[in-house]
């Protein structure tokens, strides 16, 4: 089958972190070359952010990426690369491809491929991976929209796709429930984890600590990017609450995304006024073999966000064997089975003294890490993309 995957507003082949949807490019990475591996061809089509990329390039055997022009060469917040999508669709419509299935990511995909799939005659998938909160509502039910098109896009494509692949059964909930999709046409496919990547230290094996960490503080772990629905700033306040004789560092990574360009500065000033310059190291986005590293050198992963459709890194934190804390915020439950912990809390205080006790006691410490390694074993990747390709197969016949 020949498919055509649309990801708009960021590369496939970014890492984890950059940009707003790390952890996107990471489903994407993984799929990709197993859709490959069952006999798919798979094209890859995503926006130009940069004048030097070349047009089209051959990933591996049967994966070709495709970069079409849409508003100027380079970065762009999302809540700018949506003025684009007329030049978007027109491009592709260019490149001369017939696919047998268009599967589109994020809602601005959609928007912009919903068309062409009607217009070549083939069915329409869409995937989410966040859907924008209502105007006024909370953090907890999803991200800010980022412009006024977003929630009407978003209701759009979930009405006129063939399917819609929710990444959790919170995210079906929403997608019908908000968007007003019909659930006969929203199915599940959880994502997975790559468990020959995001591994346990093995025997012998000696913990890396990024640069600034000294080899005899434990370490904990925020992956993600720097935006207020990530809630890095309730990570950093929960260290606050630990005694300085016990307080790990905590390792940030991940980039600000352009939304919220000052959100940084806004964390360093909470670092600064609660005394934890000594606590806190900015790490960056993490390509995947180095987040792995980092995962499985941790002796926590925290996971505070207001809003996860799924919630990747809490998955990859437990197939790393180490304990992960978690909101209990969409799919994240979902995400985290019995492997971890789930605080329904939001106080910092919470945070501090469940981490506190993770670190105080080895013996729980390493049970937590051998139940999440147990959860995450069952979301390896061929099983949830074979899951994938018979959705697809049951589209196309």
């Amino acid at each position: 089958m020949h498919l055509l995957i649309v990801s708009l507003h960021t590369s496939p082949t970014a890492p984890l972190g950059t940009g707003d949807a790390g952890g996107m490019n990471a489903v994407l990475q993984a799929q990709a070359p197993e859709l490959a591996r069952l006999g798919h061809t798979v094209d890859l089509v995503t926006r130009r952010d940069s004048a030097s990329a070349a047009d089209a390039e051959r990933l591996s055997p049967g994966i070709t990426l495709h970069r079409v022009p849409a508003g100027p060469p380079a970065p762009l917040p999302k809540s700018e690369i949506d003025e684009h999508l007329d030049e978007f669709r027109d491009n592709l419509a260019v490149l001369g491809l017939r696919p047998d299935l268009v599967h589109s990511h994020h809602w601005m995909s959609g928007v912009a491929a919903l068309p062409l799939a009607r217009e070549w005659g083939v069915p329409h998938v869409q995937s989410y991976h966040s859907v924008a909160a209502l105007p006024g509502a909370p953090l907890a039910h999803g991200e800010p929209p980022e412009s006024v098109r977003r929630v009407p896009g978003e209701r759009l494509i979930a009405r006129e796709s063939d399917l819609v692949v929710a990444v959790s059964e919170r995210e079906r909930y929403t997608v019908i429930e908000r968007c007003g999709a019909h659930p006969d046409r929203v199915v599940v496919n959880h994502p997975g984890v790559d468990l020959e990547l995001f591994r346990p230290l093995r025997p012998g094996e000696s913990p890396w600590r990024p640069e600034g960490v000294p080899a005899g503080r434990p370490l904990a772990v925020f992956a993600a990017r720097l935006q207020p629905l990530k809630a890095a700033d309730l990570a950093v306040a929960a260290l606050g609450h630990i005694p300085p004789e016990r307080r790990p560092v905590l390792a940030i990574a991940g980039d600000v995304s352009a939304d919220f360009a000052g959100y940084w500065a806004e964390l360093e000033a909470m670092i600064t006024d609660l005394g934890l310059a000594d606590s806190i190291v900015h790490i960056g986005a993490q390509p995947r073999p180095d987040l792995a590293r980092l995962l499985r050198s941790s002796s926590a992963v925290l996971v505070p966000s207001h809003s996860e459709t799924f919630g990747l890194i809490s998955l990859e934190g437990q197939a790393s064997g180490v304990p992960v804390l978690s909101a209990t915020s969409g799919g994240l439950p979902e995400a985290m089975g019995t492997g971890g912990l789930l605080i329904d809390s939001r106080e910092p205080a919470v945070w501090g003294a469940e981490l506190d006790d993770v670190l105080s006691n080895p013996a729980f410490a390493a049970d937590l890490g051998r139940r999440g390694r147990r959860h995450a074993e069952g979301f390896g990747w061929p099983e949830r993309v074979r899951e994938l390709s018979d959705i697809y197969e049951g589209m196309v016949r």
